[in-house]
């Protein structure tokens, strides 16, 4: 299970913090979804999970363990939003085995099923993909490291509605194996697969039931 305990992060450029003392427990193999305006701490929350920014206080939990910015690296798998943008890799198999030259074959293509792109030649360019298959292999980027739990930022942002369907599907697939977290501004159909789900906002943090946000969000608009 991970946890936040009373997690502050509060830069001294800053006259408050930008996360305010934030709680948070979100079991193994299940799906956790944060939603907050922009600007409201979200993507800093994620850069402190994935250990690339220290809390000022309180602590990330693993299993009951406190862990450091460099555990915390292994543990997490993080997805940027927009992460196409971040391709390096001339080909699917380069993008795939960056930093990890050492990966077998097995190991590449286990990546890709997971993600549902077994079908592709490895030689194809990752600029080449659609934009649904470009965010499919930026998952099978962080799964092919094996961590624990996989953050998603703003993963559907940008796709157009079939898109988003088919990468929802894949996120309610992966997590009968992994732990995932996911920041958005707006929630739409991950509500559905969503296991347990916050609101942030001015950097505080507050558990709803995404059960209840589903059925307004389903609610008829007033005629203006």
């Amino acid at each position: 299970m991970l946890y936040l305990r009373n997690l502050i992060y509060h830069p001294t450029a800053c006259p408050t913090p930008i996360l305010k003392s934030l709680n948070l427990d979100l079991p193994a193999q299940q799906l956790g979804l944060i939603i907050g305006p922009s600007g409201s701490g979200k993507s800093t929350l994620l850069e402190i999970l994935s250990g690339l920014a220290e809390p000022t206080s309180g602590g990330v939990l693993w299993r009951e363990q406190v862990l450091i910015a460099e555990q915390l690296q292994q543990l997490a798998g993080l997805v940027f939003q927009f992460p196409e943008r971040h391709f390096c890799g001339g080909t699917i198999l380069e993008e795939l085995r960056l930093g990890h030259p050492e990966l077998g074959s097995e190991r590449v293509r286990q990546a890709l099923t997971e993600v549902g792109l077994e079908h592709l030649s490895l030689s194809t360019p990752p600029h080449a993909l659609s934009g649904g298959q470009q965010r499919r292999l930026a998952l099978a980027v962080q799964l092919i490291r094996q961590p624990h739990v996989l953050l998603l930022d703003e993963p559907t942002a940008g796709l157009d509605w079939s898109m988003r369907r088919q990468l929802v599907n894949l996120l309610a697939k992966l997590k009968q194996h992994w732990t995932l977290l996911v920041v958005t501004h707006d929630a739409g159909d991950m509500l559905a697969i969503a296991d347990s789900c916050w609101t942030l906002n001015h950097g505080e943090l507050k558990s709803v039931d995404p059960t209840s946000l589903a059925a307004k969000v389903k609610e008829p608009q007033p005629m203006a």
